[in-house]
């Protein structure tokens, strides 16, 4: 099975990313690429993205880019900024892990909102991904 298809069927067993529709569309060592369609139910009172799906996508797409590189990992720290609201039809959160060790990688994700065609930066995010193998 090649490392795409078995992101896929990771991101199947998690029902919280089921509930709010994310698709693994990029994975490879040290990357990761999760989008979903920024839907109705996913927004806040102002009409764009709730920050909580902002940072949904950060956490795993870093917990995947990590993971590539050292397996079973958790999240073990992240901070996230938001740079403009994000107003449009799809999210597209691209990490990489810019450093790793044995034990844990430090990862950086950017995210996009695409509108009428176009990717606009709405927000960037780092972490630190921790492998819980003994």
């Amino acid at each position: 099975m090649d490392i795409l298809k078995m992101g896929q069927e990771i991101l199947k067993t998690q029902p919280f990313s089921q509930l709010v529709g994310a698709e693994l569309t990029g994975f490879e060592p040290g990357q990761a690429v999760l989008e979903l369609e920024l839907r109705d139910a996913l927004k806040q009172q102002h009409g764009f993205a709730h920050g909580g799906v902002l940072a949904y996508l950060a956490d795993n797409a870093m917990t995947y880019a990590g993971g590539s590189v050292l397996g079973n990992v958790l999240t073990q720290e992240m901070k996230i900024n938001y740079a403009r609201p994000a107003i449009g039809d799809r999210l597209i959160a691209r990490a990489e892990a810019i450093s790793s060790g044995k034990r844990q990688a430090v990862t950086r994700c950017d995210i996009f909102v695409l509108n009428d065609g176009e990717e606009k930066l709405c927000a960037a995010a780092q972490g630190t991904i921790l492998s819980v193998e003994k």
